[in-house]
């Protein structure tokens, strides 16, 4: 079973990977790398598909750590597998070697830190509420809390929906108007009272602003590329019952 995993040089040398719906157990609509317990795919079939994941980070399947995600900016400081349920928060960091942290995404911005000096990674799970709430800002914060500088961490946003496939209602923008005016800017009309906007262009500005050492997109959208990547909004426009979930994942 060969699975499809897109890194990024400035994430080097920590172990990680962006993985596709390629490869994997899944069938029907979650065919392929569904790492979603929270879907209504099969849990065996979950199950295997998270072990071949936890193989590729080189980590045994329980110290492949996932969390209870609810688009909050709520960060986890993890050092090793979870006791129980996987913990209410959007984020966590470590300077433990040997776990992976991972997030699963189906649209929402997957982005994966690192602190190559400092020995420090993060992993946060940004939709449009968590990245206006501040995750990334968290993640970044909490990764200090751990011995890591901000002027050496490095943030990749992986897969996730792009502009051209954002359509939102009016309400949509005020929610970022409120916080902040300058915010329009990530917005471009559609039709009627609809607007267009810019996730990753979103999330690039509020690492960038954080003052972090780099910041980058990998340029995929989740919804344009329905043979690579699970996307909630295409399910949603298909009719289709459930989707499957897109997991990110590093480890030191």
């Amino acid at each position: 079973m060969t699975l499809e995993i897109i890194t990024s040089d400035s994430l080097a040398p920590f172990h990680h990977g962006f993985f596709t719906r390629r490869g994997g157990a899944s069938t029907g609509i979650y065919e392929g790398l569904n790492c979603g317990p929270g879907s209504q795919d099969q849990n065996d079939i979950v199950a295997i598909n998270r072990a071949h994941v936890a193989d590729a980070m080189q980590v045994q399947p329980d110290a492949l750590l996932s969390l209870y995600q609810i688009h909050s900016a709520d960060v986890v400081h993890a050092t090793g597998p979870h006791k129980g349920a996987n913990p209410k928060a959007d984020a966590f960091v470590t300077a433990t070697p040997g776990i992976a942290l991972s997030v699963l995404t189906a649209d929402c911005q997957p982005v994966l830190f690192s602190d190559t000096k400092a020995g420090v990674i993060g992993a946060a799970h940004a939709g449009w509420k968590g990245a206006l709430g501040g995750v990334l800002e968290a993640t970044i914060a909490a990764m200090e809390s751990l011995g890591a500088n901000r002027q050496n961490i490095n943030a990749v946003i992986g897969p996730c929906i792009s502009q051209t496939a954002y359509e939102v209602g009016p309400e949509f923008r005020t929610n970022f108007l409120n916080v902040n005016p300058d915010h329009d800017q990530f917005f471009t009309p559609g039709q009627g009272d609809r607007m267009m906007f810019d996730l990753p262009a979103f999330g690039l500005h509020m690492l960038t602003r954080s003052g972090i050492n780099q910041a980058s997109w990998s340029g995929h959208c989740t919804h344009s590329d329905p043979d690579r990547f699970y996307s909630y909004r295409r399910a949603t426009q298909m009719r289709q019952a459930d989707y499957g979930r897109l997991i990110a994942s590093i480890r030191l």
